[in-house]
């Protein structure tokens, strides 16, 4: 066995503490709490040194010691990663914010940041054994987990709203995967992801019902800190549906921390939800710990139409634990949002991440942020994936016009 050096540890449960062994296949805690992994901090503190990252692939996998896969033969990378961070100095200019800046997901493997869960959810799952994987998804994860499964000779069973992206299902398609579409919402499709798995005996890769995609998505956090020389930004915003990328970049954090790479001070982190569909917002402002299911829930940001989140008692507590805070935004404002980020600084956002533009707008002129901080957006995907969002008459000319 060729390792990776991995300084995986266990898993456990955030709720009841249980603890359970990282060799055997794992979904919920028997609490019914999703389960984090747990690595050797104490090991990593002694023996990892952030300058030895300097030599090291421009991937996600140049964290390999705190992801969970321990042998390299079972890695499973299409180049994922070590995605840009991009200063909006004309849209910062507009809103009053000196140090804003964005950070790029859309060039990622299949066009968004789901390829990060699913890079890390699927070799794992090679190195586990799993033969077939099943999810419910409203469109980019499916496509990521599709595609990564092709490449690991695993197969793939989806299940999706009708009313997801085209695009998303041809990638389905096109990797192989068995693609079914329910008329409703992701926990409809949930609900039927559930009866299969018990029909089938197959690899539940529901967000957060397996313990790994989180480390995947954690790898955002990991690279903002190197990418902001371990000086880590005052606020970071995210779009929020199941909501594992606000968990996963809080853990990265907290493990950064651990080990002595960063300080004392977090980043505030703020979860921004669609007006149409925002639980998470609805039980911050109630200072709740736990989220009630969103009725009749739609949003143009297709993405974070997400009625409950497995994971919302996770994604309030890193809110409330770094003095963040979580907001909604308009269909209409998400809109004009993707246009303008466009006009401005050439960022060709998807919906969810137009979302913080929005939302950061909303925060400057509530005083939540100042002229100064230093704010990063998390952009999710390339607006290419969508491309009915936006919608304009565009004149003709005749073949001897000029222009």
């Amino acid at each position: 066995m060729s390792k990776t050096g991995s300084f995986i540890k266990e898993l456990y449960c955030p709720k009841c503490s249980r603890v359970y062994s990282k060799d055997e296949i794992q979904h919920l805690c028997e609490c019914g709490s999703p389960l984090l992994v747990r690595y050797d901090l104490e090991r990593a503190k002694k023996e990892l040194n952030k300058n030895d990252l300097i030599k090291r692939s421009p991937s996600l996998w140049r964290y390999k010691e705190l992801l969970p896969v321990e042998d390299d033969e079972n890695i499973v990378s299409l180049g994922e990663g070590f995605t840009p961070i991009i200063q909006l100095n004309a849209a910062g200019k507009k809103l009053g914010l000196s140090n804003l800046y964005l950070k790029d997901e859309g060039i990622i493997p299949t066009g968004t940041f789901k390829a990060r869960g699913a890079a890390v959810g699927v070799s794992k799952a090679k190195e586990l054994g799993v033969k077939t994987i099943t999810m419910p998804t409203n469109g980019n994860a499916g496509a990521a987990w599709s595609i990564y499964s092709a490449k690991a000779g695993i197969q793939a069973v989806i299940v999706m709203p009708e009313d997801a992206a085209k695009i998303t299902r041809n990638e389905c398609k096109a990797a192989g995967a068995d693609l079914y579409l329910v008329k409703g919402l992701i926990s409809d499709a949930g609900k039927i992801v559930g009866r299969s798995i018990q029909k089938n005996g197959w690899y539940d890769a529901s967000t957060l019902k397996e313990p790994y995609r989180i480390e995947g998505k954690k790898t955002m956090g990991l690279e903002i800190a190197e990418q902001f020389n371990w000086n880590v930004p005052d606020v970071i915003l995210y779009p929020t549906g199941g909501g594992v990328g606000i968990i996963g970049i809080y853990k990265a954090l907290k493990e950064l921390q651990k080990i002595g790479w960063i300080g004392e001070k977090l980043p505030k982190l703020v979860a921004v939800q669609a007006a149409g569909c925002s639980p998470i917002v609805k039980a911050f402002n109630e200072k709740k710990t736990e989220s009630e299911f969103h009725k009749d829930s739609k949003t143009v940001a297709f993405g974070i139409n997400v009625p409950k989140a497995l994971g919302d008692f996770l994604v309030l507590d890193a809110i409330y634990k770094t003095g963040g805070t979580a907001v909604s935004v308009t269909d209409e404002e998400i809109l004009s949002s993707v246009t303008e980020l466009a006009k401005l600084d050439g960022v060709f956002a998807c919906p969810e991440g137009a979302s913080l533009y929005a939302a950061i707008r909303k925060l400057k002129n509530e005083g939540f942020v100042h002229a100064d901080d230093k704010i990063v957006l998390l952009n999710t995907g390339a607006g290419i994936k969508y491309p009915d969002t936006i919608t304009s008459k565009t004149p003709y000319v005749e073949l001897n016009a000029t222009l």
